[in-house]
């Protein structure tokens, strides 16, 4: 049989020491998170620091789409701006066209280095830039006499 079994948190949080914002932040993103697979999206990991998010936004125009950075969350914003519809009857319509927002939250020390469109896939490459006094370094131990 089964039994579910409590998981002492605050032990965790006393042995983990100052990882409390990346479980508020893991918290509120998980209790927040809606099912939303429009529009499909890749994250890729090009490099040891390189990473490049695929959005398919096929049928937007450049200028239909908008990409954000703001307190470590990149916003993709697709707003179709188009009034009039093509007068043909579609036997089907495979290809969504209504707007979306997907946002995805960025680590610490993440660049967006540039956004472009190609093939209607958008593709926005990221940097991970850690800064010197982050990186890890030797300690040297002195003996006291």
């Amino acid at each position: 049989m089964t039994q579910l079994q409590r998981f002492d948190t605050n032990a965790l949080a006393r042995a983990l020491v100052g990882f409390d914002r990346m479980f508020d932040d893991m918290e509120h993103r998980f209790a927040n998170q809606i099912n939303n697979n429009y529009p499909p999206h890749n994250i890729i990991k090009t490099g040891d620091n390189d990473y490049r998010i695929e959005v398919a936004v096929a049928g937007f125009s450049k200028n239909e789409i908008a990409v954000e950075l703001e307190d470590n969350h990149l916003t993709i914003r697709g707003e179709i701006q188009t009034t009039s519809w093509p007068s043909e009857a579609y036997l089907h319509r495979g290809l969504a066209s209504r707007d979306f927002t997907k946002v995805f939250p960025l680590a610490e020390h993440i660049k967006v280095k540039g956004a472009q469109i190609e093939n209607g896939i958008l593709a926005v490459m990221l940097e991970r830039i850690v800064p010197e006094e982050l990186k890890p370094r030797v300690i040297e131990v002195v003996e006291v006499k």
